[in-house]
């Protein structure tokens, strides 16, 4: 046996149906849609989450929660993220996206106090939390908040 005497088993290829060409395709006049009824029109079918005419699972369950359209996000950085960054005295939110800290270039950065600081460093961003502001401090360094929130 040879690579080009190779074919598929008797069976294994089926053609494609063909449908809505007529008489002689052997699937003529209602195109294999049956007669009438939603699915046989044009555009017919079943909408998404459609069960049949039973009240559909989406519309049993009860509605709850609250989403606050004026919930204000941030991108969280720690103290303790600053440590391993050598000859910078300045770190800007730019800096931080740079470095990827800062994810979602969008939103304003908040700092937070988790984690050791022991350099002295001036620190800008759009909102401090108390203990990151005091450890700041305390390694001699300086925060400064930023508008644009």
């Amino acid at each position: 046996m040879n690579l080009h005497d190779l074919t598929p088993a008797r069976g294994a290829k089926k053609r494609r149906k063909r449908i809505g060409r007529g008489p002689g395709s052997g699937h003529g006049k209602t195109a294999t849609k049956g007669h009438k009824g939603l699915k046989a029109r044009s555009g017919g079918g079943k909408r998404p989450g459609f069960e049949g005419g039973q009240m559909p699972l989406i519309r049993r369950l009860p509605k709850f929660g609250f989403t606050n359209p004026f919930r204000a996000e941030y991108n969280i950085v720690n103290v303790k993220s600053f440590e391993k960054w050598a000859g910078v005295e300045m770190i800007t939110p730019q800096a931080m996206v740079d470095a990827g800290l800062v994810k979602r270039k969008k939103l304003p950065i908040k700092i937070l106090g988790n984690g050791e600081l022991k350099k002295s460093l001036v620190i800008q961003a759009h909102k401090f939390s108390k203990s990151a502001e005091a450890k700041i401090q305390a390694a001699g360094g300086r925060v400064e908040v930023i508008g644009g929130v």
